[in-house]
This record gives C-alpha cells, structure tokens and sequence, in this order.
C-alpha cells in the first residue's frame, strides 16, 4: 500500500481542463509557429523562383557606342543609339577615380560578398540623423546589377533581385571585374553612360587624362546625374566634389592638402556644345559609312557593339570640299526649307580607292546626291565614246566631219549652234563639239561604248540606253557622282579600275579585326589608251571649255551640262586625285543658267588646289606607246595648218592614217543608217536626245 501511496505521489497532476488561459497561450503559439513555417516556406519558394529566373551573370556586355575615325586615326564622331557609352579596362581608368567611387558609393566594396548589412544600416542611420546620404544603401555590387540585368523600379522583387544577382555576380567576377564593370555601366548625365564618355562630354578629354578634381567631379554624379551636372548645376556639383573628396581623406584614399588642392582646381569643363565628337563637316561620309556597316552586320553593330570604324576620309580634303560647296548659287528655297540647287563633291584616291571627300548636298538633309543621286551627266559621257574610238585604232589626230547629219530624224546640234568642218578628235573633245561625238559614237558602235563605261564603273547602264543620244550624256537612270568619279579614276590610275572604299577596317570592342579591306583592282583599259584619253582630256583644261579648272598643275577633265542646263559637271583628275562636281535642282525642273565650265568647273578647281596643297605636283605617266599619239591633234586642220614643230612629227605613216581616217568619215557621211538597231528609234531618241548639250 505504501508503495502504491508513493507512486501516486510522484504521478503528474492531470491537467486542468477548466483552465482556459493556458490552453489559449497554445494555440497561439501554434498560430505563431505555422505562420512562420508558411511565411518561410513561402518566402523560400519565392527566393528560390526569383534565383532560378535570374539572368546569366556571365557575359556582362552593355551597349557600346561606335567610334568613327579618320584615315590618319583621328576621331571624326560617336555613334550610338539610346546610351552613349565608350568601355575602357580598368587599367586606363585613374586609381584616383576608382577610389573616389569606393570611397563615395561602397566603402566595404572589397570586403563584402555584394551585399553590406553594415553599409545599409549606416545609410538609414545618416539619412535620418544627417537628413542626407553620404553613401549609398546598396553596394557596387548590386548597383551594377540592378544596371545592367534589372528595371529601376522600387518593387520587393526588384530588390530581392538585386541582391541575389549581387551575390552570383560576386561569386564570378573578381573586385577588379566588378568594378570595372561598373564604372562602364553607370550613368553621369547629359547622355554619358560610363566613364569614358563622361570624361569626353564633360572635360573634352579620354579617362586615363582626368585630373583629381575632375575624377571627384565624376564620381560624385551617379548619385542624381542631371541635379549634379556641372552643366546644369555648377555650384551643386561642386558641393557633390566636396563630398567624394570628404569621402576619400576618411577613408584613407587622400591627404586633407590633395583633397583641398582639388577642390580649389579649375574642372576644365568643356563649352557644352562641345561635348561630342560630332562633326558636320562630315556628315554625309558618317551616314554613308553608318549604312554600309548596317547592311552588311546590322542596325546594332553600328549602334551597340563599340566597333572603332576606320576610315578613307581626309578631314583636310574633306573641309576643303565643303569650302567649295559655298560657291553654289542659291536660286530658291523649298518647300523642304533646302536651297537650291543642290550640289555634291565627291573625291578618291585612284590607286587605292580611298574615298577622301564627300560632300552630298548642303544643308540639314539625309539625302545624299553624292552616291545616291542619279543625274543627267551631259558632255561628261564623251570620254568614254572617244576612249572607245582609241581603242579601236583612232588618234587624237584622227578627223571628224563637224557637219550637219540626220539619224532617223534626229538632227544633233552643237552647243553654239554651229559647225566647224574636219576637225581632229582633240579638238572635238576640247571644246565638247556634240556632232562629232555622235558620229564617232555611231561609228565605233554604242554596244561597245556602253560596255566600257560599265567596265569602268557605271553601274546605271540598261539595254535602253544602246542609242546615239548616250553619247552625248542622255541615260535612262543618270549617273551618280561617285561612280564618275570612280570611271574617271581608272584613267587616272593608268587603266586599272579600283573599287572605291569608305572603310579601311573595322575593330570591335575587344580589339579583334572584324574586317579589314584590301585594294580591289582590275586592268579594263590598257595603259596605253588610258595615256591617250587622259591627254586629250588634259586639253579639256588647257584651252578647251574646261579652263576654269586649271589648277596649274597637271590635270585631266571634263565638263557636262545637260539640255536648258538642269544639271553642270566637271569631272576631273591628277595623278594623284580624281574629284566629281555635280549642281543641280533636285526636282529636275529649274534652268540653272550654268554650264559645267563655270561654277562646277571653279569648285573643282577651288577643292582641288586646297586639296592638293601639300602635295607635290607630277606628270601623267606616258609610256612609250603613246608617246607618238599623245603629239598628235593639237590643231584644228579647217582653221590653221600644223605648227612648224610638229612637223618632225609627222610621218608617211601617220599621212596614210589621216587618209584612211577621212575615207572612213566619207563613207559614214553617206550612211547614218548605220545607227544600231535600238538607235534607230525616234521616240527614243527624241526623249534623250536633248539632255546632253555641253559646254
């Protein structure tokens, strides 16, 4: 019994039902526990669909802008799209400013693993005891993740984001790397995305150049970019200076004398319209380059990619060809607000293709008439009818009959409305007669002729234009400038096409060569005949109606003027440079009152001397070949006999040829019925016909 009387003894008092307190406090807690285990289920479900949802941290690549320079290496532009951003390695950023943005934006930065409790506990303790921000809540680390990967908004998500992909971007990248990718990240206002290019708008200068006070300067803008602009609010971004350099003496980056030393600097800011490499004296060669990259790799590589462009331009030729452009007269203003008429100069190198020049028009306008616009070319064609006729065994002192002649009741007249009789080819071609043009175009045959300006460069040529009335400069599309100048080059490079180029290579942003041109060259004229052409055309300016252009050094050319003179030319050469001029209204529909042997021709003249300053002068090669046919036709035979001179000139052999050139011209005369077949078309002819009188 005792021992039944100590086990009730030690037994625990059963619980008192009617006790309601304590059974509340349990189910409470209950409550509690479960709420918890839901809240921290749910929340690690949430953070584990945020983790497996965030972007790949390994390929941190911005948009980049392109850069666009000159052939001698010099910035021309920036090319960019929404952010104008130049990345840089670590290594050209000034430890100056790299401390300044530890110092200022993450003091922890290289001893926290992308997020600092620390760092955020202080900044809610210097915003609600300070009433200001000293530092930023969020690191480096995380700024940069929120820049590149994530929206601005202020969302719980974002945030829960942000930290996450601070901690993956930790885990990738060393300081250094994260840093670095930072300051290429992060916005300084006025456009200027990353450092490089905030240096460049502010302080007119790269990076690796900033003083103290300027990296202070910069340093201090990410926090409000357009408040702090020493650009919209000196006197504030000062006071943000003062504070990054208050910043970098605590802790440790500075001295107190540097930091004052820089505060009291001059920032060296640059006048705000000079804060981009923009240049307009170029601007139809950036567009034309910008659209043949984005045609070939598309819209981004131009705009986003960082590509450095390398190009053919001469800033010296290039300036002096919009120098020239203000010769043009202005008639009228359109309904566009563009004056007219328009003009475009274009300018190659003929033995590399490198285009120097490019002007396509004047004024605010994205038209380019220098490799866009197709236009009558006039007395311009010629060269390549009288070209053909060399090749087919004709001199310049070959004879042409300049009279009257009917080809299916088309009737070509001279600009004077004259005729001059037996005239040698130099002559014909130096004062741009159009009957003899025609009839050395019938002779030779238009087929051949057309041929050969394709093979020289004119791409605009059709089956259309197989008629008299090209020769004289009347086509179906037109020509552009350029390509004029590019079939004018091969005679000034001796015969040998070259492909005209705008690019000489292409770099991206790590410093690999996506493209790199070579010289493209073809021989379509021989040597010789190109020699020939090339002296006559010389007579062009020496003497003949493109005297205006004489540059007194040697040089080739040709004038063009179309029908109530819509469009002038000169088209013209040395050895060392080939230039188109081109003026004309828009709308076709405006008489200019010009010819290619006056404004044209003085522009000419003007780009080229300027162009040419520093250049020293040199003949035209001649080899051998023609030595004995470049001597020949300096005369007109009607009016005046050959000079004494030039007797020893001629011998048996060049009398029989002039013999047997006249025969041949005696027995064209009897039959204009020789026009080929497509020529014989009056309406044809009549439609062109008259769009290619010169002078």
């Amino acid at each position: 019994m005792g021992n039944n009387s100590n086990m009730r003894a030690r037994r625990k008092p059963a619980p008192n039902p009617s006790n309601p307190k304590a059974s509340t406090k349990k189910t409470i807690w209950m409550i509690v526990l479960l709420l918890v285990l839901i809240v921290a289920g749910g929340g690690c479900g949430f953070i584990s669909a945020t983790m497996s949802n965030l972007p790949d941290v390994s390929n941190v690549r911005p948009s980049a802008s392109s850069q666009i320079y000159d052939v001698h290496g010099n910035l021309i532009t920036t090319v960019h799209s929404t952010e104008n951003r130049l990345p840089v390695p670590i290594n050209e950023v000034p430890k100056e400013l790299q401390d300044a943005f530890v110092a200022t934006e993450d003091s922890r930065f290289y001893s926290h693993h992308g997020i600092d409790p620390i760092g955020i506990l202080r900044a809610i303790w210097v915003n609600v005891v300070h009433s200001g921000v000293a530092e930023g809540g969020s690191t480096i680390t995380q700024q940069l993740a929120r820049n590149a990967f994530l929206s601005q908004d202020r969302t719980l998500k974002r945030k829960i984001s942000e930290a996450l992909l601070a901690l993956k971007i930790e885990q990738h990248y060393t300081k250094q790397e994260i840093l670095e990718m930072y300051m290429n990240q992060i916005y300084f206002g006025q456009g200027a995305y990353g450092v490089q290019s905030a240096a460049h708008v502010y302080f007119g200068k790269d990076v690796r150049d900033l003083t103290l006070a300027q990296c202070a300067m910069l340093a201090g803008l990410p926090q409000s970019p357009n408040y702090y602009s020493p650009f919209n609010n000196l006197e504030a971004g000062k006071k943000r200076q003062a504070v990054v350099l208050g910043q970098m003496v605590k802790y440790g980056y500075l001295s107190q004398d540097k930091a004052d030393a820089a505060r009291e600097a001059d920032l060296g800011l640059v006048a705000k319209q000079e804060q981009t490499h923009e240049n307009n004296n170029a601007s139809y060669f950036i567009n034309y380059v910008i659209a043949q990259i984005s045609e070939k790799y598309g819209d981004d590589a131009i705009y986003k990619d960082g590509l450095k462009i390398y190009t053919t331009l001469d800033m010296d030729a290039q300036n002096a060809a919009v120098a020239a452009m203000q010769n043009l007269p202005t008639m009228y203003t359109d309904q566009n607000g563009l004056h007219q008429p328009q003009g475009a100069i274009v300018a190659m190198n003929p033995h590399n293709g490198y285009i120097v020049a490019m002007v396509g028009g004047r004024g605010d306008d994205a038209f380019n008439r220098a490799s866009q616009a197709e236009r009558q070319p006039g007395s311009a064609m010629k060269p390549f009818v009288y070209l053909a006729a060399i090749q087919s065994g004709k001199t310049p002192g070959s004879i042409v009959d300049d009279s009257p002649v009917d080809f299916n009741g088309w009737r070509p007249q001279n600009y004077e409305r004259n005729f001059e009789g037996n005239i040698t080819y130099r002559y014909a071609l130096q004062h741009s007669r159009n009957v003899p043009a025609v009839k050395i175009a019938d002779e030779v045959g238009m087929s051949k002729i057309i041929d050969l300006a394709k093979k020289m460069g004119i791409t605009t040529l059709t089956d259309e234009d197989n008629n008299l009335s090209t020769a004289l400069g009347g086509l179906t599309h037109g020509v552009s400038p350029l390509e004029m100048a590019e079939a004018y080059g091969v005679l000034a490079n001796g015969g040998v096409k070259v492909q005209p180029t705008a690019i000489i290579k292409i770099v991206d942003r790590n410093g690999q060569v996506v493209e790199e041109n070579s010289i493209q060259e073809k021989r379509v004229v021989e040597e010789k005949d190109a020699a020939i052409i090339t002296d006559m055309l010389e007579s062009v300016i020496n003497g003949g109606t493109g005297g205006n252009a004489a540059i007194g050094r040697p040089a080739a050319g040709k004038t063009g003027t179309t029908d109530d003179e819509k469009d002038a030319w000169f088209v013209g050469y040395t050895p060392d440079l080939v230039a188109a001029v081109w003026i004309g209204d828009d709308y076709g529909s405006e008489t200019l009152g010009i010819t290619g042997g006056s404004t044209p021709a003085v522009m000419w003249r003007q780009f080229m001397s300027a162009a040419l300053a520093n250049t020293p002068a040199s003949d035209f090669n001649v080899p051998a070949s023609a030595q004995a046919a470049v001597s020949e036709g300096h005369y007109n035979p009607v009016k005046e006999a050959p000079k004494k001179d030039d007797k020893d000139k001629k011998d048996d052999k060049d009398k029989k040829n002039d013999k047997d050139k006249n025969d041949a011209i005696s027995k064209d005369d009897d039959s204009s019925s020789k026009v080929e077949s497509t020529d014989s078309k009056p309406s044809q002819s009549k439609s062109k016909k008259d769009k290619k009188k010169d002078h």
